[in-house]
């Protein structure tokens, strides 16, 4: 974790001295949102818009939900397709589809999971509204999910899910710089989902009506022969040292479900959205004969160096029943609207 987000949540006294930065802050970011907000829908955007965000930066997982939520509507009979900035993307050229088989260093990290998971047309560009276009224009989709684009406020949307991680909560409660707030606590009131991943610390009244994710980890996927393992009791030999690499925004969640596991485990974070390379193993930090494992996420730009020591956590979601009847019948009714609209 970076020096000035310990901070955020260590509840720092310094920081007072950025809360005049963080009101020009604030400020700006309620001017651009009444610039941008769309409240019209476009013309070309002929099936329901789902945006799953948050307000703070770093890790809460919302990728880990909507990858979840994106199965369960393909299960159900929609066509799911996802729009994604690329955190990260080095391709020149926007829009573009990830494939199975696309370049991570090209698309990001997060898209290519997406995709691999799901099975969805994935489409990376900034511009989310050319994204959506190009999707519904090369796809047969009949339900966009946004991952990420809570603030992005030029794309319209029908349902808002914020997420929201239980643990860090909000920190200190400060926007931006003196605190981790993208927007105040009061913007997820008007979400139309919150959804706290985990039990939270503590009982707050900005969340009183938010459902919980449970994750769940279960098993080690090895990256090299796609072999899996319990992750319950000892999946490898006794006396072995674990090496948990993450480049995560928020890595002590994943540290913590490895340190149930009775080995000795060694903590490797590196940068979030950290471009790995087969160099990053050979720096010496890293003992070849011992297990090194990280998140589904990173796997994905391991796998094409990947030796027989690399193994992916894969995790499972579990969603309020009440949480998925909700949004399914909101979706259900929105893709209702459209149709009664075109018709009229």
């Amino acid at each position: 974790m970076k020096f000035i987000e310990r901070a955020w949540y260590d509840n720092a006294g310094w920081l007072i001295l950025l809360w005049p930065l963080s009101l020009v802050f604030q400020m700006l970011v309620s001017v651009r949102r009444k610039l941008q907000q769309r409240t019209v829908r476009p013309a070309y955007l002929k099936v329901p818009v789902v945006i799953i965000g948050n307000i703070s930066v770093g890790g809460t997982g919302k990728t880990s939900l909507l990858i979840t939520l994106v199965k369960h509507f393909k299960a159900a009979g929609y066509s799911p397709g996802v729009v994604s900035r690329g955190y990260g993307a080095s391709v020149r050229v926007f829009p573009y589809q990830v494939n199975a088989d696309s370049d991570v260093t090209q698309c990001g990290d997060e898209p290519l999971l997406i995709q691999q998971r799901t099975g969805c047309p994935v489409v990376v560009d900034p511009n989310r509204n050319r994204a959506v276009q190009y999707l519904l224009e090369h796809n047969r989709v009949d339900l966009v999910f946004s991952d990420d684009g809570l603030q992005h406020y030029k794309l319209y949307r029908d349902i808002e899910i914020a997420v929201v991680d239980g643990q860090r909560l909000f920190g200190n409660g400060f926007s931006l710089p003196a605190g981790p707030l993208r927007e105040r606590a009061g913007r997820l009131q008007q979400a139309d989902f919150i959804v706290i991943n985990g039990t939270p610390a503590k009982a707050l009244a900005a969340l009183e009506w938010a459902s919980v994710m449970k994750v769940e980890p279960r098993y080690l996927v090895n990256l090299k022969s796609g072999e899996q393992k319990l992750l319950a009791g000892a999946p490898f030999s006794m006396g072995n040292i674990v090496q948990a690499v993450a480049a995560l925004g928020n890595p002590e969640r994943f540290f913590a479900a490895l340190s149930l596991l009775p080995y000795q485990i060694k903590q490797i974070p590196f940068p979030d959205h950290h471009s790995f390379s087969e160099s990053d193993f050979e720096s010496g930090k890293l003992d070849p004969h011992q297990p090194i494992v990280m998140t589904e996420k990173d796997a994905v730009k391991c796998q094409s160096f990947a030796r027989a020591n690399f193994w992916s956590l894969a995790i499972e979601i579990e969603l309020d029943k009440e949480f998925v009847a909700a949004l399914t019948q909101r979706i259900t009714a929105c893709k209702t609207s459209i149709q009664a609209q075109r018709q009229a």
